[in-house]
C-alpha cells in the first residue's frame, strides 16, 4: 500500500505569512480573487501552487476556479519565468504586418522557441493574443515595456537593451 507524502514547502514562512497579510488585506472587497491574485504576482513574480491553495482556503474559493482564472489571464504566471520576460503579439493586425518574422527573429537571437527560457535565465518568449497596441503594429512588450512599428533587424537593438 503506497503512502501519501506532503510536498515539501516552496515557500518559506514569511512568504507563506505574506501571502496571509495579502488575502486578509483583500478578503472583504467585493470580488477579491482578482486582487489578491496581481499582489501575488506582484511579490513572487508568479504564482506558486502553494500560495494559491492558501488563497482557495482563505477567500474559501475553489482551487479549481482560481486556477481557472489564473490561467485565462497571459499575465498571470504559474511557473517562475525569466529575469525578463518577452510577450510577442499575434493579433490579426500583428500577423498581418510581419509578427511572424519578428517572433521568428526573436527566436533566432534568443536561441529558444515560443514558451522557453533562454540558458543563462535572461528571457522568456511567449505569446500573446493581443497587447493592445493594434496602432503600432507588430509589436512586443517586454516586461512591462512595448516596442511597436517592429522589423526583424530592429529584435538585436532592442534585445540589447535588457543585457
Amino acid at each position: 500500500m503506497a503512502v501519501a507524502t506532503k510536498k515539501p514547502s516552496v515557500l518559506s514562512k514569511s512568504a507563506l505569512a505574506k501571502v496571509d497579510q495579502i488575502i486578509a488585506r483583500h478578503k472583504d472587497q467585493p470580488g477579491p480573487l482578482l486582487p489578491v491574485l496581481h499582489a501575488l504576482q506582484a511579490e513572487f513574480k508568479y504564482l506558486p501552487e502553494e500560495a494559491l491553495v492558501r488563497v482557495a482556503i482563505g477567500l474559501d474559493i475553489p482551487l479549481s476556479k482560481i486556477y481557472g482564472v489564473a490561467s485565462f489571464y497571459t499575465l498571470f504566471n504559474l511557473r517562475p519565468k525569466a529575469e525578463h520576460v518577452i510577450r510577442a503579439c499575434e493579433s490579426a493586425p500583428c500577423h498581418v504586418r510581419g509578427a511572424k518574422e519578428v517572433i521568428e527573429a526573436l527566436e533566432n537571437a534568443l536561441g529558444v522557441k515560443v514558451g522557453e527560457d533562454t540558458r543563462d535565465g535572461r528571457f522568456t518568449l511567449e505569446l500573446s493574443s493581443c497587447i493592445g497596441v493594434c496602432g503600432v503594429a507588430p509589436a512586443i512588450m517586454i516586461d512591462d515595456e512595448v516596442f511597436g512599428n517592429l522589423t526583424p533587424d530592429m529584435v538585436p537593438g532592442i534585445l540589447a537593451r535588457f543585457n
